[in-house]
């Protein structure tokens, strides 16, 4: 779970509100996989009640009040992280969705774009929702079914096959090898209740050192 980042009292004090007429625009955008979800406007008001209940809420322009997202379906946005812009006119808000973001019933409302590492992201899901699956239904339920020490052999068998792939410089083979590598390894992860994201804040953190 990431850390909610809140605006500073400085941040907002600099927000520039008369240049937007009173309603920023503000970007909604998964925290994790990247995707944008949707676009909306804020009011100075929208803007303290999402700071302080962590539910991401905006002004309805064409209803013209106050609308917290998930209020009616409780596909929610928590707040992960709010950050204006160069300009202090837009607002970028980073969030973990509850469900749906748009009311069409997909991920987001700019549905099918999609990012190479979001769907890097969808794939983790999809192999997290396979773990109580019957073995019968694909093969990674079945590599769940065969329990941990099976699938931790796989990866160590797509580790060696990828190095020998590099070390003859065939790059389809390569190519292929890393896909299975990177497939079962996420099927570990997931194995042990693991995910990329704290496995990416462990990297982010020797970065820093």
């Amino acid at each position: 779970m990431l850390t909610a980042q809140k605006l500073t009292a400085q941040e907002i004090e600099q927000l520039d509100w008369e240049k937007v007429a009173n309603l920023m625009p503000v970007i909604v955008q998964h925290a994790t996989s990247g995707s944008v979800l949707m676009m909306g406007y804020m009011d100075q008001e929208a803007l303290n009640i999402t700071l302080n209940s962590g539910k991401v809420t905006f002004f309805s322009r064409t209803q013209q009040r106050l609308w917290t997202k998930g209020e009616s379906s409780s596909h929610f946005l928590n707040l992960v992280g709010l950050y204006p812009d160069c300009d202090n006119d837009t607002l970028l808000a980073l969030v973990e969705p509850i469900g749906p973001t748009c009311h069409k019933g997909t991920e987001s409302c700019f549905a099918p774009a999609q990012t190479e590492w979001g769907f890097l992201y969808e794939l983790e899901q999809l192999l997290a929702s396979r773990k109580s699956a019957s073995p019968d239904s694909s093969y990674t339920a079945r590599l769940y079914a065969s329990g941990t020490k099976r699938i931790a052999q796989k990866v160590g068998e797509e580790g060696v096959e990828t190095a020998l792939a590099a070390t003859v410089n065939d790059r389809e083979e390569l190519t292929n090898e890393s896909a299975d590598l990177i497939y079962h390894l996420l099927v570990l992860l997931q194995d042990q209740d693991l995910d990329l994201s704290r496995i990416i804040r462990r990297l982010q953190e020797r970065h820093s050192t």
